[in-house]
């Protein structure tokens, strides 16, 4: 198979995930960058917004307008932090940590059917590839766009 072909199935799958996601998102009223945030408070706990910020890479005010939202919703809520006067932690509620669990389970349960009738050695070769595509990707991402700041400096 010719890189070509692996980057056209890569888009094509790219596609389907993200169709798939914004219809079961949508079904629950959620969108992209909400459920991003609510995955970062599941799995790593309270946070302060600008750790918030930080792990999702926006800025602080953007953090506050999706906290806004999720605290609207009822998923996310603000408290004081322990320690820290100046400063509130991001948590879960019961019902966005309900939600969250259920996404996780779904999220196993499709990942199981995705390799189900895989050998466990073809799933771990799909995951090394993988992983060396994305990779690649990413270096030569970064290479292009150091490139491409060396050419507007030049200009």
């Amino acid at each position: 198979m010719s890189g070509t072909q692996v980057l056209d199935s890569l888009l094509a799958l790219t596609q389907v995930l993200q169709a798939d996601q914004e219809r079961e998102l949508d079904r629950r009223g959620l969108t992209a960058p909400r459920t991003h945030l609510l995955w970062v408070l599941h799995h790593g706990g309270p946070a302060t917004q600008v750790q918030l910020a930080e792990a999702l890479d926006v800025t602080p005010r953007h953090i506050t307008t999706l906290v806004d939202a999720l605290d609207a919703t009822g998923l996310a809520r603000r408290e004081p932090h322990p320690t820290d006067r100046r400063a509130v932690l991001v948590h879960l509620t019961d019902r966005g940590r309900t939600l969250m669990q259920a996404m996780d389970i779904e999220l196993a349960e499709l990942g199981a059917a995705l390799v189900d009738g895989l050998d466990a050695q073809t799933v771990d070769a799909m995951v090394r590839g993988i992983d060396h595509v994305r990779g690649r990707l990413e270096h030569l991402i970064a290479e292009h766009e150091r490139a491409q700041r060396e050419r507007e400096d030049y200009a």
